[in-house]
């Protein structure tokens, strides 16, 4: 049996409280068949998180906290009593209303940038970019982050311990653009794992192209001294010179460091027959670790974020799936590095997250990976590769 409950959208922030909704028809305990999965709702109350509104799912494994009002990132997550997110100096959730994504640096982004999972896009998804005047075209990672939900839902199944919580979010503007962005974000009963299932409509009558990238970020405790990466690599890049500096050691992470400077690198992942592959960030002791499935049908790069800077700097890694690397926009369409979108076409974007508490369950993902990865050497450029990192 499949029930579907709908709410009007209201808006939604942390370090301030949480103001749980009793009467909302989000706010339930599903019994199913695999267990009790409990939804509730509300609204962050004071500071910059003033308003912003906020799902908790827990599955009896895993806790999500869901931010409708900030494109339906994931702002925390709990699982085997591990935190995978990690501690931004940004004091957030921040409302949409705080971040100025079009300040003139174009990096205004950052100013609300503190979730465990942010989606960064549509129209563009990398670095500013601005015209010969100084005018900014496009601002760093996009609107969608920063746009509010429309609508609102939840769906379960009581036979298979189904939940899915279904938001929409419109990136639009008159004369350029209208972009409708559906996600449904899957749990289950009893299960670790959450599903992202993203599809993206360009409901103008006329052809437009978008990009899209997963900002996925862990830090302490999963990320610490000697904790490493692990994906089936065909192809690595350090962006610029800077991340060269560490190429050796790309995939071996620092404890904190006051005053590191981020290095990121980019990657073609290898996946199985059916378009899938894994990477993984597993703590040193690889007691825990947190890993990723994604389809390269409509993810085919990957980059690596890297910034082990002090703990109250920000220290953090990502995992980042995407359409494309993060230059910015122009250089990347030279590159063919968007996708182009009909009117009236649907692209769909499908990500898995595996929280991992035990050596089992990170032992395993790392089988996974070495049998993606086969026996063919991956390659290793020393410098930025020409044609994916811009001046390279």
């Amino acid at each position: 049996m499949s029930t579907k409950i709908e709410s009007a959208y209201v808006s939604a922030s942390p370090e301030a409280n949480i103001r749980w909704s009793k009467n909302s028809s989000l706010t339930r305990q599903i019994e199913t068949r695999q267990g009790m999965i409990g939804v509730r709702h509300g609204r962050f109350v004071g500071g910059l998180a003033d308003g912003v509104e906020v799902v908790e799912v827990d599955t009896g494994v895993t806790t999500a906290l869901i931010l409708p009002s900030r494109g339906m990132s994931i702002w925390r997550l709990e699982s085997g009593g591990i935190d995978f997110g990690w501690k931004s100096p940004i004091a957030g959730p921040v409302h949409p209303s705080h971040v100025p994504i079009f300040d003139p640096s174009g990096l205004g982004w950052l100013e609300g940038f503190d979730e465990f999972v942010v989606r960064c896009g549509l129209e563009s998804n990398g670095a500013p970019e601005h015209d010969d005047s100084g005018r900014l075209l496009y601002p760093l990672h996009g609107r969608i982050a920063n746009l509010p939900a429309t609508s609102l839902s939840i769906e379960y199944n009581e036979a298979s311990g189904r939940v899915e919580v279904i938001g929409e979010m419109i990136e639009s503007r008159l004369f350029f653009k209208r972009f409708r962005l559906k996600s449904r974000i899957r749990f289950h009963a009893g299960q670790p794992d959450v599903e992202l299932l993203d599809d993206v409509t360009n409901e103008l009558t006329s052809p437009a192209s978008m990009q899209l990238l997963y900002h996925i970020n862990v830090g302490s405790p999963v990320l610490g001294k000697d904790s490493t990466f692990d994906a089936p690599v065909e192809t690595l890049a350090p962006k610029d010179a800077h991340a060269a500096e560490e190429i050796e050691t790309w995939n071996q992470f620092g404890e904190p460091e006051s005053g590191y400077a981020e290095r990121v690198y980019f990657a073609k992942l290898r996946a199985n027959e059916h378009n899938l592959t894994s990477a993984m960030l597993s703590a040193a002791d690889k007691a825990s670790g947190l890993a990723i499935t994604y389809s390269v049908t409509g993810l085919p790069r990957f980059v690596l974020w890297k910034n082990t800077a002090a703990l109250e700097d920000g220290y953090v890694a990502g995992l980042e799936p995407s359409t494309n690397y993060p230059n910015n926009r122009t250089f990347e369409a030279e590159q063919g590095r968007v996708l182009d979108i009909d009117p009236g076409e649907t692209k769909s974007f499908r990500v898995t997250i595996h929280p991992m508490s035990d050596s089992e369950a990170v032992s395993k993902m790392a089988k996974r990976i070495a049998t993606l990865r086969g026996d063919e050497p991956s390659t290793v450029e020393k410098m930025p590769k020409p044609g994916w990192t811009r001046g390279a």
